[in-house]
């Protein structure tokens, strides 16, 4: 169910008797970034239709969450039904999916509905379809396409009214190539997708969701939601999240476990996935460009990839006192490839052409010179 938690912010939680999730993922998302802000409006453009929906995003990101949210946009009167196919097996997934009758295998001692007709009239959430073995592949796509199934043992098909969505944290075009993927399923269920950005690429969602799930858990520990330092604001919106929101909501938990104080300090938070090694020096240049390219990309500037070219080759040239050779190796390119940008971002006046055939013939004899001298050494 979507809240309204501040004027400009929503958020999807799990919530309900019925609403476990398929495993360990995300339990809310927050609609704070305007990356998350437009993936809410393209829910609201094709939630209510009947068409399947192809969700592609991180594991952690919360997309069983969007799927919950979708089927409550469609309004239809059954029930949301979730199934994680990398959870079943390959030898039993026929039965799971499709249902069987009594004595269609060994074990079979009575007739069961599989998930299909579990979720007639509703919504039939299909996450990690990236697992599904080929062969159910090519029987779901039947499923999709006549709108009955046949449960394994049967000979009369069964009429099933669902919804589809479908979820992958895989690239499903690299799997069509692998041939582990059918490319007539992937046209079928690709009708409409939504890509769900990981949480490093929406860092306006971080601190609303540290203060959804601190709110959560100071609640469920019965004590007041500590404050946060502002080294610890930082901390957490340094970090990148591989583990996406769920990581972000065991930090926060443990971060309450072991804080008992009015304030969270950094040193309560439980930051890993192969980010420990960068946590003694967090601020480098790398993660600043990586902050400033997030800002830039939320601006949604024009021109980005030629304007952050000419600003790279503008400071190369400057740092090295407008001489190409040098600037070239600056950047690890070739002093052709060098004049080249720097023709393009027109930074070469009248005369510089002469200028770096005098820099080139000195370069290559200081070149000429250090092969000599390593030679006699």
């Amino acid at each position: 169910m979507l809240k309204q938690i501040v004027p400009d912010r929503s958020i999807i939680e799990l919530g309900g008797l019925n609403s476990q999730p398929t495993s360990i993922r995300a339990k809310a998302l927050v609609f704070a970034d305007p990356l998350s802000q437009q993936l809410l409006e393209q829910m609201k453009q094709v939630g209510p239709s009947e068409a399947p929906i192809l969700i592609i995003g991180e594991t952690g990101t919360g997309k069983e969450l969007i799927a919950r949210h979708l089927h409550h946009l469609s309004e239809r009167k059954g029930p949301f039904v979730a199934v994680n196919c990398g959870a079943i097996t390959e030898q039993l997934a026929e039965s799971e999916l499709f249902g069987h009758e009594a004595g269609a295998f060994t074990g079979a001692t009575s007739r069961r509905a599989g998930w299909f007709e579990a979720a007639d009239g509703g919504t039939l959430f299909l996450d990690e379809i990236g697992d599904l073995p080929l062969n159910l592949q090519v029987k779901l796509l039947r499923v999709l396409q006549e709108r009955e199934v046949v449960r394994v043992g049967a000979r009369k098909p069964t009429p099933v009214d669902i919804r589809l969505i479908a979820a992958t944290n895989v690239d499903l075009h690299e799997a069509v190539s692998a041939g582990t993927f059918r490319l007539d399923l992937y046209y079928r269920l690709n009708i409409a997708q939504l890509g769900l950005p990981p949480l490093r690429e929406r860092r306006g969602d971080i601190l609303p969701l540290v203060e959804y799930f601190l709110n959560l858990y100071s609640q469920r520990l019965k004590r007041p939601a500590p404050s946060l330092h502002a080294d610890t604001l930082a901390a957490l919106t340094r970090y990148p999240w591989p583990g996406n929101i769920r990581e972000l909501e065991n930090v926060v938990h443990y971060a309450l476990l072991i804080g008992a104080g009015p304030q969270l300090l950094p040193k309560h938070l439980k930051l890993s996935g192969g980010f420990a090694s960068e946590s003694r020096n967090t601020d480098t240049p790398y993660s600043r460009i990586q902050a400033a390219c997030q800002d830039l990309f939320r601006a949604g500037t024009a021109d980005l990839y030629n304007s952050l070219e000419g600003q790279l080759v503008v400071e190369a040239f400057a740092h090295s006192g407008q001489n190409q050779v040098r600037a070239a190796a600056l950047l690890g390119i070739s002093r052709n490839v060098m004049r080249t940008l720097l023709k393009k971002h027109r930074l070469l006046g009248e005369g510089d052409d002469e200028q770096d055939r005098y820099q080139a013939s000195n370069a290559d004899a200081d070149f000429q010179q250090h092969v000599v001298t390593s030679s006699l050494s």
